[in-house]
């Protein structure tokens, strides 16, 4: 009679445990405002915003570290790199760099954090490791935004503003290596699991370029939406995203083909984006919209609008 009363309530504690770890193992989705000097922090199981937290006076690029205890965001008015703890949903320390830094990444490894800075033409290296800035590179492109990691961490894929190139730099070697032509204003970068591809849109255009990362050179121009900016590619490599701003949509490139295959409508003046781990959501920062749309990469749909900040200009996701 006992082992009857016993089992059904351990069974019952069982499954409110595995519920719980279900409910704490839910990515989460940072998104920087820039106008609100804040992180919206967005709970992906349940699509809400569970919390915020005060970041400099204009938040923009951010990166989220190896173990999810750190967020690296960009200050442009303190022209610094802050580092937050997530744990404490607070700022801990202010890391100097050069003016007005941008696009914020983090190494694959996870022994790098670098920040691209505007009015430097160069490419801040932090060591994660001691929090401090080990070297800086410079570039050749002026008004660099993006700086993007392969997925090998040996080198970075640098988009400016006021080029119709990409620059490369060797991680070893601490210097540029190389100019990749694409076309006006390169924005976004993100690259195929394998590190075969890199694709970048180029907001003047309206054009996303897929480039082939061994001989460093276009191997195809794809037509997107007006104003295509940000990029996002899929855990398996099959599909690349890029956020059209002027057209308030998101467009669906398959890699095979390299060939838009759908256009979702989100919010207005879409930026930068990112995917949960399992590729089956994307999250998108709406600027003009003050949301983050959250599409369904199998129905392709969107499925929600989570409101945030002031002008968000992006999203990372652990």
């Amino acid at each position: 009679m006992m082992m009857k009363r016993i089992l059904p309530r351990a069974f019952f504690w069982l499954c409110i445990s595995a519920s719980s770890a279900n409910v704490l193992a839910a990515p989460i989705a940072y998104v920087p405002n820039e106008k609100s000097g804040t992180l919206s922090v967005i709970d992906t199981s349940e699509d809400k915003v569970i919390g915020e937290i005060k970041a400099g006076k204009k938040p923009r690029g951010l990166a989220v570290s190896a173990d999810g205890k750190k967020l690296y965001v960009s200050d442009q008015p303190q022209n610094a790199l802050l580092v937050v703890d997530t744990a404490k949903r607070a700022v801990v320390d202010k890391i100097e760099l050069g003016e007005s830094p941008e696009g914020v990444s983090l190494s694959p490894d996870g022994k790098w954090v670098i920040a691209a800075s505007e009015l430097t033409n160069s490419v801040a290296f932090i060591d994660t490791a001691t929090g401090k800035v080990a070297f800086s590179v410079k570039v050749s492109g002026k008004n660099p935004e993006h700086a993007e990691f392969t997925p090998d961490s040996k080198q970075v894929y640098v988009s400016a503003e006021e080029a119709e190139e990409v620059n490369v730099i060797d991680v070893a070697k601490r210097t540029e290596i190389g100019k990749i032509e694409v076309g006006r204003r390169p924005r976004g970068i993100g690259f195929t699991p394998d590190g075969a591809l890199a694709y970048v849109a180029c907001e003047l255009e309206n054009t996303v370029y897929a480039i082939d990362t061994r001989s460093m050179k276009s191997v195809a121009k794809i037509q997107a939406g007006t104003f295509a900016n940000g990029i996002a590619v899929s855990p398996d490599g099959k599909q690349v995203y890029t956020s059209n701003g002027r057209d308030a949509s998101v467009s669906v490139i398959d890699t095979k083909e390299n060939k838009v295959v759908a256009t979702i409508p989100v919010g207005q003046r879409p930026w930068n984006m990112a995917l949960t781990p399992d590729g089956k959501k994307l999250y998108i920062a709406n600027g003009r919209s003050h949301s983050v749309s959250v599409i369904d990469t199998e129905k392709r749909e969107k499925i929600a609008d989570i409101p945030v900040g002031e002008l968000p200009w992006g999203v990372v996701i652990h």
